[in-house]
């Protein structure tokens, strides 16, 4: 029997197209013999559409874009038919979000299935939603003692209403260069690199099309160096590797058109360095209540200084995307890594699944 395997990818976000590359990567790596493929196109406007079920290879990102009538779908007449799909007819049944950004990645579709009580892979609700609020992910680093590099967060009112104020703080706080991004994205989109006050102006202006909540980061002369992390409760890290971008910062040219930048792994540190890497991407993985997956990212001073970035719960996962490349050199080729997520997706569900909602 197979395993009934339903890809939710797209979405309402500046990352859309992003997700789209993740879907035709992962169709055309999972094992068909194992899994029955269930597209689920998610277009910019939100819109649900089902496609037929997966059969070969995809050349084609366009042909994932279902855009019939009789292809739209509602998340609810969606979940009845998972749900009702049942053990009976299939060895397990797992929803996988290929979902980056807002709309997605933030627990907005976590939330969903946890409401319909459907395994899943990936970050459950609370991890989701504090790993795409960097403002918010922050905090809790701080509450946990990781050390990070300072940062200031405001509203878009903030802005609006007291940019003096605002941008005077940023230049007391952090100073020059400093980095703007929206709060609540990835894939560095939106993200800026300020040397004075009028860039950073423009950057939030910016980043503001974006969210309604901007981070403001200080800019460190650092290297950029990351882990991948999985597990539910027992967690298994990969190698380091180091991210070196020929333009001045990794921004979104640079990881998806460009194909300059190099990735080095694993990363030339020292094994000290590796373990201290690793004891802090357990940390935040578990600060966060992280499941499935995650990648972790790092700042790597001259001094030898490590200060955490960031937790991304949905990281670029395409066979030559840095989290996928990580469990490749560290023994965990990408489809096999695929069957582990779906794994730890049914463990985890199982696991929930003795939790009592009554009380007598």
């Amino acid at each position: 029997m197979k395993t009934k395997l339903h890809l939710l990818y797209g979405g309402k976000s500046a990352e859309h197209k992003v997700s789209m590359q993740t879907a035709k990567a992962v169709m055309n790596a999972v094992d068909q013999s194992k899994y029955e493929v269930h597209p689920i196109y998610i277009n910019e406007q939100g819109n649900w559409k089902k496609g037929p079920v997966l059969e070969g290879e995809v050349t084609d990102i366009k042909s994932l874009e279902f855009t019939s009538p009789e292809t739209s779908v509602s998340p609810l007449d969606l979940s009845r038919e998972i749900s009702v799909g049942g053990s009976d007819n299939y060895e397990a049944e797992v929803v996988f979000p290929l979902l980056h950004g807002p709309n997605g990645e933030d627990g907005t579709v976590q939330g969903m299935l946890e409401l319909l009580g459907l395994p899943y892979v990936g970050n459950g609700v609370l991890a989701s939603s504090a790993g795409m609020d960097k403002v918010a992910m922050k905090a809790l680093f701080a509450q946990a003692g990781l050390p990070q590099v300072d940062y200031v967060g405001f509203i878009r009112r903030d802005w609006e209403q007291q940019q003096e104020e605002v941008a005077s703080n940023i230049e007391e706080k952090l100073g020059y260069p400093c980095f703007v991004k929206p709060a609540n994205l990835g894939s560095s989109v939106g993200i800026s690199k300020c040397k004075n006050r009028e860039e950073l102006q423009v950057a939030v202006e910016e980043a503001l099309q974006y969210d309604r909540k901007i981070i403001v980061e200080e800019g460190v002369i650092a290297r950029e160096i990351e882990i991948g992390v999985i597990g539910n409760d027992e967690l298994q890290c990969s190698v380091v590797g180091e991210i070196v971008p020929k333009t001045e910062f990794y921004d979104y040219k640079s990881k998806y058109e460009d194909g300059d930048t190099a990735l080095i792994i694993p990363a030339d540190v020292s094994v000290d360095i590796y373990q201290e890497m690793k004891e802090m991407a357990m940390r935040a993985y578990q600060t966060l209540d992280c499941s499935g997956l995650a990648r972790v990212d790092f700042f790597l001073t001259k001094e030898g200084k490590v200060l955490i970035n960031e937790v991304n719960t949905m990281p670029g996962f395409t066979p030559v995307s840095m989290f996928p490349l990580l469990w490749k050199h560290s023994g965990l080729e990408y489809p096999a890594l695929i069957n582990k997520l779906v794994e730890l997706a049914i463990e985890r569900h199982d696991e929930k699944m003795k939790i009592r909602y009554t009380f007598d």
